[in-house]
């Protein structure tokens, strides 16, 4: 007997529509598993076969083959299971088959035939409705994050008898419902806050500054003077994400396999913070079947790099695409996967290997030598696309010691957010939103200056030797500036403060 049964696919951030067929036919006992299915879909046999009569029902005594189609499409995963098992169970009476009619399946079978999680239920719910399924089946882990698509009734099913019982009408299952309002703002509480920060006003403004154009940020200073405290409150001043950003976001993190029951979707920026041991496929993503890295993790929030000359050269060098781009590309002989990689890269460093590189307090023990090859890790192409360098220095007592706390955090998002709508305005309908993303053509449209600015630019391309590519990055924390001052024109007190943060550049390089 022929059946089929329609499932989804999650390759890299793509879903793709899966017939899986079965054929229950007279021979001998055997289990085929054809469609280019990997290791984990060809085990799926034993599994399901135990599932099965561990349920109370029976397993065919004949021949089963199973084809998950199209067959020129790699399948990885164990989402299989669920279909397969009710392919098998229809072609034996005990589901009915055209109660299959409209419906999706993805699980992973136990041996007791309970249904576990599966990673990117939720790209695979939107290629569900997509293909005009009107109810999907995922296990309950993932249940809410599916339920998030509109337009599809989504079961959460917790192991295989639900489901059977259900199809066969002997069952209710009712389909998840989400308050899309109560998960937004249950997702975007945060306990840290701008006003923690004592003392480091530079820091303070370059981080405001950071913030509104979705600039990436150098820090150096010395060990305890609040890179990472800096770094780890900046998403609290960066403007919430819509509900169409935080399904981006989220997309991201079920088909990472990152998502539970209590943060089904997040609403949240992303900070992510790699140790610096992280290989370049932990970094920017990868794998035989690729999944993704925390570049993508990171995908429209922070990628905070601590201790950024510690990270090995590969890693970072592969990062230069990805910060101009906004996307990864990770290719394989099997198949060739897209990542999302919008991010703001915030880095931070000692000055040298000991850390005390002119520190005003304590003596450093490097040698000159030591330090230069200390700051050479850090190649000038990747420096050239961080567009903030600052100094973070020690924090002296009486800072530490004062009472009165800082500005919020709200604050300072209010200010940020009305200079990103000033920019959304100005870029109109273009892909580009931020000051940070401009084109060499919306630079020329919207960042020129007068004469004096030019002398400024003038002196500190001699001094510090900026590339063509430094240039373009003063010219846009410029235009940020103006933009957080009200200004419609870029004036030289914008200019000197973009080209303050360049600075590091003469030492750097």
């Amino acid at each position: 007997m022929f059946i089929k049964v329609f499932s989804v696919s999650v390759i890299g951030m793509d879903s793709y529509p899966i017939a899986v067929e079965v054929d229950v036919s007279d021979g001998l006992p055997q289990f085929a598993t054809v469609g280019l299915p990997d290791a984990s879909v060809k085990e799926s046999r034993d599994r399901i076969r135990a599932a099965i009569r561990n349920s109370g029902y029976p397993f065919p005594r004949s021949h089963v083959t199973v084809n998950l189609a199209p067959a020129d499409l790699r399948k990885e995963g164990t989402g299989f299971d669920l279909p397969i098992a009710l392919g098998i169970l229809a072609a034996e009476e005990v589901v009915d088959p055209r109660t299959l009619d409209g419906c999706s399946f993805v699980g992973e079978l136990s041996l007791d035939g309970g249904i576990k999680g599966v990673r990117g239920a939720l790209p695979a719910a939107f290629k569900a409705r997509e293909q005009g399924i009107r109810s999907f089946f995922v296990p309950g882990d993932n249940a809410a994050e599916a339920a998030m698509v509109e337009g599809l009734d989504v079961y959460g099913v917790r192991a295989l008898p639900d489901v059977v019982e259900f199809l066969a009408g002997r069952q209710t299952l009712a389909p998840v419902r989400l308050d899309m309002d109560v998960l937004l703002n249950k997702s975007r509480f945060c306990e840290m806050d701008l006003s923690d920060v004592q003392g480091q006003r530079q820091a303070l403004r370059a981080l405001e500054i950071a913030a509104a154009g979705n600039h990436n940020l150098l820090m150096i200073g010395p060990p305890g003077s609040g890179k990472s405290m800096l770094a780890r409150r900046l998403p609290t001043i960066l403007p919430d994400l819509s509900f169409a950003e935080a399904i981006e976001v989220t997309k991201v993190f079920s088909v990472a396999g990152l998502l539970d029951a209590d943060a089904t979707l997040i609403a949240a920026r992303p900070f992510r913070a790699p140790h610096h041991t992280i290989s370049d496929v932990g970094l920017v993503g990868g794998g035989q079947m690729p999944h993704p890295g925390e570049i993508s993790l990171a995908h429209l929030g922070v990628l905070f790099l601590d201790e950024l000359p510690e990270f090995r050269r590969n890693a970072l060098e592969a990062l230069r695409q990805p910060l101009e781009e906004g996307t990864i590309t990770v290719t394989r002989s099997a198949v060739t996967a897209d990542f999302p990689a919008k991010f703001m890269l915030v880095a931070a460093m000692n000055p040298c290997p000991c850390g005390y590189f002119g520190d005003r307090r304590r003596s450093c023990r490097c040698s000159p030598q030591q330090i230069r090859q200390y700051q050479a890790k850090i190649s000038g192409p990747l420096l050239d696309r961080i567009d903030l360098h600052i100094e973070v220095p020690s924090v002296k007592y009486r800072a530490l010691a004062d009472s009165r706390t800082g500005e919020s955090s709200a604050a300072v998002k209010k200010r940020v957010s009305e200079a990103r709508a000033v920019q959304k305005k100005r870029f109109g309908n273009a892909a580009v939103t931020t000051n940070a993303r401009m084109t060499e053509q919306q630079i020329r449209a919207f960042c020129a200056i007068d004469e004096a600015s030019h002398q400024l630019m003038e002196m500190a391309i001699e001094k510090l030797g900026l590339s063509a590519r430094a240039m373009n990055r003063i010219l846009k924390v410029s235009r940020t500036i103006a933009d957080l001052d009200g200004r419609e024109k870029i004036d030289s007190a914008h200019v000197a403060e973009a080209i303050s943060y360049r600075s590091l550049d003469r030492s750097l390089v």
